[in-house]
């Protein structure tokens, strides 16, 4: 078994990536699995990792990424495989914030680069990393510009889907929070959507990037879209750290939310998306090793 094994996608972003990837991998000494369906890196990530490999790289976009993950997971395997990224996708917004940009830097990293212990997210037993976010319909991510997903990562999803609505189907929810390790009601109320980040694009205060060590999640919620301004990007601004008396903001290890419609609500977990009544999310701090990039940011707020 090859310490290093890369898990293409050869069908992710342009799709004009694959032998790009194998070649490199090939001079390297790494071996290559591709998938073929949707799922298939969940087993392949977790084939690798229960026959010892020791780095796990995603080669393709978010969504690739999301599945790998998933299959170190199955695997039981987080203490002992490093998770490696060469972003070949339409969404490459993970990789991004681990200073991960392109071909050359991504095989740069997964040689030499620093190693990370991340924070994952968890809801419902499915593991996240960059983001859970509620009032996503499973057409949001097609429907995004390109541009405007590189720029803002997941809030570029709830921008579009702000703007597309014919009218605003909100959610009745309650939201509690955990703090101190007791756990409380933080919020009730008609929701547009519910963002729980734990990677970037969710930081208030204008960051573009959230502390992915802290062992807490960045919380907004659009709660009225009465005083959002939806013309073009303002209503991400607003989302983003801007001030608007529609946005909630919190932080908080563990967050569980009640759907008080008739029918469920979908959920989007790193773009899959799955429906639950109510959903539990936590924080497994410290969970990942993640090869970083010089451009990482542990604390992206602090100069």
């Amino acid at each position: 078994m090859s310490e290093t094994v890369i898990i293409l996608n050869p069908k992710s972003g342009t799709g004009d990536h694959a032998d790009a990837v194998t070649d490199r991998a090939q001079v390297l000494d790494h071996r290559v699995e591709r998938t073929g369906a949707k799922g298939d890196g969940v087993d392949l990530a977790r084939e690798a990792a229960e026959a010892g490999a020791e780095q796990i790289v995603a080669a393709g976009g978010d969504g690739t990424v999301n599945e790998v993950v998933r299959g170190i997971d199955k695997a039981g395997a987080f203490d002992r495989v490093t998770l490696g990224i060469v972003p070949v996708g339409t969404g490459n917004n993970f990789a991004g914030q681990l200073g991960i940009t392109d071909l050359d830097t991504a095989f740069n990293v997964i040689e030499e680069g620093e190693r990370r212990w991340i924070d994952l997210g968890e809801a419902d037993g499915h593991a996240f990393v960059n983001s859970c976010v509620a009032g996503l319909t499973s057409d949001s991510s097609s429907k995004t510009d390109p541009d405007m997903k590189d720029r803002l990562g997941v809030v570029a999803y709830v921008v579009t889907t702000l703007q597309s609505m014919v009218e605003f189907d909100s959610m009745s929810l309650t939201v509690e929070t955990e703090e101190g390790g007791d756990r409380s009601p933080a919020w009730r109320g008609d929701a547009l959507a519910v963002l729980i980040g734990n990677g970037r694009r969710f930081a208030a205060g204008g960051d573009t990037q959230a502390n992915m060590e802290d062992g807490l999640f960045e919380v907004t919620i659009v709660e009225d879209v009465s005083t959002l301004d939806l013309m073009g990007e303002a209503v991400a601004d607003q989302l983003l750290g801007g001030e608007s008396d529609a946005i909630v903001r919190t932080r908080t290890p563990s967050i569980r939310i009640e759907v008080h419609d008739p029918q469920s609500r979908q959920f989007s977990l790193d773009g899959e998306i799955i429906e639950r009544d109510n959903l539990s999310v936590d924080i497994r701090p410290s969970t990942l090793s993640v090869a970083v990039g010089e451009g990482y940011q542990l604390d992206p707020g602090v100069e």
